[in-house]
């Protein structure tokens, strides 16, 4: 059923021109929770834009998605940060170092370029320390060069432009993860006349709309729960996030070419299933009646004049 939305939608989307190129390519690395999901590898979205490889957060297993797709980690970068919520973080290392082994698929010679709100460099300087002894053993005894293992962190602390490069524009803007999670911020990227707004982690904030208002994809995260589910401890994981009724009626008010759900939160209970998928979609469409999926990993978007080519199964 998904399978033939996703065809629908390309249809409707970009019609029969679609196939003359793209000027952004979107993935969905990880489009999981901190459950620890093979089918759902954490948070992680790739924008490649001309000759730029641009990384979203990094949880968990963003380098073997990476690795699969036969991306060279030294050509990924600069990794942007959402907020430090673990499950968003915890690939950062994984890259970082797996990054500059000697294996063709690696071999960073060069600093890794991390850009992030306020409380990045602590990260960095920290897993540099947590590290310390790998880095040390592998100099001596590989021979790999310093600068490849280097982090070079640029923190942010307001909206704005913090990435400008051959026509690459990347916007960062503050979003409302909870009272207690800040900083929190989504990222626009602008290339070619093209754009694509991935919201981060958010409970409905009007940033969202703001800056995604026309954008060509807006990728947002959601999180669901039958009604049935009441404990405490679901309703606060509810209250950090959206809802897919609240995040349709953000898509209706932002009008994108194509909207996309990531970092899908179901919430289940041992006597409660998940919602499913079917569910989640029939939730967004009581507030959106415009081109919707619910992404899945390894799920591409190819942005060009011609609209927005979803390639994927939306599971």
């Amino acid at each position: 059923m998904h399978r033939l939305l996703l065809i629908a939608l390309t249809a409707l989307v970009c019609g029969s021109a679609c196939a003359q190129g793209q000027d952004l390519k979107v993935t969905l690395l990880g489009t999981g929770s901190p459950i620890p999901d093979p089918a759902r590898y954490g948070p992680a979205t790739l924008v490649q834009a001309g000759s730029q490889t641009l990384l979203f957060d990094a949880g968990r297993g963003a380098t073997t998605r990476l690795y699969q797709l036969k991306i060279p980690l030294r050509e990924v970068g600069p990794v942007f940060i959402t907020h430090y919520h673990s499950d968003h973080i915890n690939g950062l290392p994984d890259l970082w170092l797996s990054g500059w082994l000697g294996g063709p698929w690696a071999k960073r010679t060069t600093p890794m370029r991390v850009v992030g709100p306020k409380g990045l460099r602590e990260l960095t300087d920290n897993l540099t320390k947590a590290y310390a002894a790998d880095i040390r053993i592998r100099m001596a005894d590989e021979h790999y060069p310093l600068s490849g293992v280097t982090f070079e962190p640029q923190e942010f602390d307001k909206d704005g432009v913090v990435y400008e490069k051959d026509g690459v524009k990347v916007t960062a803007f503050e979003v409302d993860h909870g009272d207690a999670i800040k900083p929190a911020y989504g990222y626009r990227v602008d290339y070619n006349g093209h754009s694509v707004l991935i919201s981060g982690d958010t409970r409905v904030t009007e940033n969202v709309v703001k800056y995604g208002s026309g954008v060509d994809l807006l990728v947002h995260e959601v999180c669901a729960a039958r009604p049935e589910i009441t404990d405490a401890q679901a309703k606060a994981v509810m209250a950090h996030h959206t809802s897919p009724q609240e995040a349709g009626a953000v898509f209706a008010r932002a009008k994108p070419k194509m909207a996309a759900f990531t970092h899908i939160v179901l919430i289940s209970r041992p006597s409660v299933p998940a919602p499913s998928i079917d569910d989640v979609i029939s939730q967004a469409r009581q507030n959106y009646d415009g081109p919707l999926v619910v992404g899945s990993d390894l799920m591409t978007f190819e942005v060009s004049d011609h609209g927005v080519v979803v390639s994927g199964n939306g599971r």
